[in-house]
């Protein structure tokens, strides 16, 4: 994730950028013997989330069966996904619904290259079918396991199929002013992400960046000194627009860096005014970026003014969580702008750990973080275009008993909470004491 010059058509991880062998099949075909019957309108919901709500009982069977337990439930897992799969292709919006995000959940979850590298174009399909005829909840679901199935497939061939596919849909929603506002907004955060991981030519990168500004200056304040008036929901899409604008800022050259900064700049400062606590802290990371990404800049007075502001909060009208988020940003903000430095944060998974230790890492990280959530450990340790773009090397393997090794016991971990809390009740109330005399403190 460091920032590196490049030349405008070489891809900025080549050790990934590779394709990982030809596709053995496009079809959906399930790994038991029986097929799978399709689903009537009236039991198709109930059936498709009993599988989505279900589908992580594979995982804990291997643990307990040994190897037979362990193929057991990778068949019973490619079974389920099969199941999704087809269903995303149902007459019923609840049941493509209950689908789409039983994939998204295992995509998130598992490292599944092997089953989707045979069946990315049949995904890609359904994506493109849910985003194009879909509504609401169903197409953000749609975009964002257009995001997750990228993350999979890594920066290579196969990837570049999907993203061919999904990008001008992605484009024309995020652009449509007549489309539904939450499918922009997610379209807007997965332009962004899917653009990072595929995108080989770094001025296709700037021609979608160029996507977002016409989005997010909408923002900025009018020539005249007036505010735009907008709406929560078209501010929140400025916001995923500017967001992703800074995440593929990550990844431009210095040249397009210096000339981003002298154009933006000057504007995204105004944009700390705005009422939306997301924009304001959008705008102050970015400015953190580009004052990371464009070393020769000296900090502005009325900016770290503006900063420090935001950065000691007390506006009695704002929500006591809203002030708190905000002021623990912007001390940080502040810091990256005055001094060029960045609070370091360490990631621990399995037995490695990862530093983020720069704005750039953090924007990246917290990009694929949003899409795989809780999984994200899991991707660290294991996925090799995740590793790749984090410089963590190879997948470190691990064996079973060391894991288990590593673990504390539940009842171990009862005994060390039940110790904690009587020590903690004991220093308490000695302050809580009646009988304590005041005077002695």
């Amino acid at each position: 994730c460091t920032h590196q010059q490049q030349s405008p058509t070489k891809h900025r991880y080549p050790s990934l950028h590779k394709s990982r062998g030809p596709c053995r099949a496009s079809g959906t075909t399930t790994s038991r013997s029986q097929t799978v019957q399709p689903f009537s309108d009236e039991d198709a919901s109930i059936e498709t989330l009993s599988h989505c709500s279900s589908f992580s009982d594979a995982m804990s069977v291997a643990d307990e069966g040994g190897e037979a337990g362990e193929e057991t439930a990778q068949e019973d897992l490619q079974y389920k996904l099969n199941v999704f799969i087809d269903s995303t292709v149902d007459k019923s919006a609840k049941t493509r619904q209950g689908a789409l995000d039983g994939l998204k959940a295992a995509m998130a979850t598992r490292i599944l290259y092997e089953f989707i590298s045979d069946r990315r174009m049949t995904i890609t399909d359904s994506i493109e079918r849910c985003l194009k005829k879909g509504k609401g909840q169903e197409q953000c679901a749609a975009a964002s396991l257009a995001c997750l199935l990228c993350i999979q497939l890594g920066s290579g061939v196969e990837s570049e199929e999907v993203f061919k596919t999904l990008k001008p849909i992605f484009k024309n929603i995020l652009l449509d002013g007549a489309a539904n506002i939450q499918t922009r907004q997610a379209c807007a955060t997965s332009l962004g992400l899917c653009t990072l991981v595929v995108e080989d030519d770094i001025l296709d990168v700037y021609a979608t960046m160029e996507s977002f500004e016409s989005l997010f200056m909408r923002s900025y304040v009018k020539e005249d000194g007036s505010r735009p008036s907008l709406n929560p929901q078209t501010t929140l899409l400025h916001t995923n627009a500017l967001i992703s604008w800074a995440l593929l800022l990550t990844i431009c050259t210095g040249s397009q860096v210096k000339a981003v900064t002298r154009k933006h700049l000057p504007k995204l400062p105004r944009l700390l005014e705005n009422d939306d606590v997301n924009m304001r802290i959008a705008a102050g990371e970015t400015i953190a970026l580009l004052f990371e990404l464009a070393r020769d800049m000296d900090p502005v007075s009325p900016l770290c003014d503006k900063l420090n502001s935001l950065a000691t909060d007390c506006n009695k009208h704002r929500a006591k969580t809203v002030k708190r988020k905000q002021r623990s940003v912007f001390r940080d903000v502040l810091k990256a702008v005055e001094e060029r430095d960045f609070q370091t944060e360490t990631i621990r998974f399995s037995t490695e750990r990862m530093t983020i230790d720069s704005w750039v890492r953090k924007r990246t990280y917290d990009a694929f973080r949003e899409f795989v959530g809780s999984g994200m450990n899991y991707h660290l340790q294991a996925n090799e275009f995740i590793r790749g773009v984090f410089e963590l090397g190879p997948p470190v393997l691990v064996d079973t008993a060391t894991l288990k090794s590593m673990k504390i016991s539940r009842f171990e971990r009862h005994l060390y909470n039940a110790a904690a809390f009587k020590a903690r009740t004991k220093a308490r109330n000695k302050f809580r004491d009646k009988r304590v005399d005041v005077g002695e403190f």
